[in-house]
C-alpha cells in the first residue's frame, strides 16, 4: 500500500514545507490565514460566477465553473476540504478549473459553515441543502437536472459521501456518482496509517484538532452522517471513485470505505497513489507541479467522462 519512499517530486515538497508551523499548533485564525494552494496564475474556462444559493441557516457562497461550448452540462457538485475548519472557493480553485476543462462538466464549488463557529452538523445541513438546490435549480445555469455527481477532497469528501447517504436515506435527489478524494470517513484514529504516516504533511495531533473544533460532543463521531464508515447499509449508494495515498494519514480509512461501497454490491473504482501523501491532488500548479497529481487528474476525470457518456 506504500512505496519505500515518497516520490520524488513529492519529497520535494515535504522538505520544502518541513519547517511550516502543523495544524494544532496555530490559532484557527493563523490556519485560515495560510494559503497553501492558491495561485495567480489561474487555467481559463469557459465562464466563472460567483454567486450566493439558500443555505438551511444562511446563504452560502458558491462558485460556479461552465465549460466552453453550448449544453447543458452534467453537473459535479465539489465540497473543498480543510478539516471543517478552513475550506476554500479559493484553495481548490485550480483543482475545480482542471475538472471543468478536462471533462466538459459544470463544477459547482461549495463553501459550507465552518466549526468552531458552527459545529457539527451545520456542514453536513449546508452540503446536503446546497445539493438539493443545486439539483432543482440546475437549468438556471445551464447544467443538466438528471446528470449529478457529488465530490470533494478529505473533509470534502466526507460530505460527498454523507451527502450520498442522506439522499438514498430520504429518497432525494437522484445523484449519479460520488468522487471521494483522500476522503476523512472514520473518526477512530486506530488505523494502521495513522501510526505509519503520522508527520507526512499531516499528524494525529492535527485531526485531533479539526476534530476538537468540529464536534461539540465525542458523542457526535459516532454518527454515520459525521462518520460514514460507521452506516449500518451501503447498499443503492450511488457508484464511486475512491483516491487514496499510500503516505495519506487518512490511507486506511478510504481503502475501507471503497470495501465497504463494493461488498455491498456497489461499482467501485479505487484509485491508489502509493508515493503520495495527503493533499497531492492540489498541488497541480506552481511551485508545486506534481506529475502524481496530473496523472492523477487524468484518471479521475476519464472516470468521471464514463460516467456522464
Amino acid at each position: 500500500m506504500r512505496a519505500s519512499e515518497p516520490h520524488q517530486e513529492m519529497q520535494a515538497v515535504l522538505d520544502q514545507m518541513k519547517d511550516v508551523p502543523e495544524f494544532n499548533q496555530m490559532s484557527v485564525e493563523a490556519v485560515r490565514e495560510r494559503e497553501m494552494f492558491t495561485t495567480d496564475d489561474r487555467e481559463p474556462v469557459g465562464n466563472v460566477i460567483d454567486r450566493t444559493i439558500p443555505g438551511p441557516s444562511s446563504d452560502l457562497p458558491v462558485r460556479i465553473y461552465l465549460p466552453d461550448g453550448e449544453g447543458p452540462f452534467p453537473v459535479v457538485i465539489f465540497f473543498p476540504g480543510g478539516g471543517f475548519v478552513l475550506n476554500g472557493l479559493d484553495s481548490h480553485d485550480a483543482l475545480c478549473r482542471a475538472v471543468t476543462n478536462a471533462t466538459d462538466v459544470t463544477v459547482v464549488s461549495v463553501a459550507c459553515r465552518l466549526a468552531p463557529e458552527h459545529p457539527f452538523p451545520a456542514a453536513v445541513e449546508d452540503a446536503f441543502a446546497a445539493t438539493k438546490w443545486i439539483t432543482e435549480n440546475a437549468e438556471t445555469f445551464n447544467g443538466k437536472a438528471n446528470r449529478i455527481a457529488v465530490a470533494g477532497d478529505s473533509s470534502g469528501g466526507n460530505l460527498a459521501a454523507v451527502v450520498t447517504l442522506i439522499a438514498r436515506d430520504s429518497g432525494r435527489p437522484d445523484i449519479d456518482y460520488q468522487l471521494l478524494i483522500y476522503p476523512k470517513v472514520s473518526y477512530n484514529s486506530e488505523w494502521p496509517s495513522y501510526e505509519e504516516n503520522d508527520g507526512y504533511m499531516t499528524t494525529r495531533a492535527d485531526m485531533e484538532w479539526f476534530a476538537k473544533h468540529y464536534f461539540e460532543s465525542q458523542l457526535h463521531s459516532r454518527n454515520p452522517y459525521a462518520s460514514p464508515i460507521d452506516a449500518c447499509d451501503f447498499q443503492d449508494l450511488p457508484p464511486a471513485t475512491v483516491v487514496t495515498g499510500g503516505f495519506d494519514l487518512l490511507r486506511d480509512e478510504g481503502v475501507a470505505y471503497a470495501e465497504r461501497l463494493s461488498d455491498a454490491g456497489g461499482d467501485v473504482t479505487h484509485r491508489h497513489y502509493d508515493d503520495v501523501t495527503h493533499f497531492f491532488l492540489q498541488m497541480l500548479d506552481e511551485p508545486f507541479a506534481l506529475t502524481r497529481a496530473e496523472e492523477a487528474l487524468d484518471d479521475i476525470t476519464d472516470d468521471l467522462i464514463a460516467r456522464f457518456r
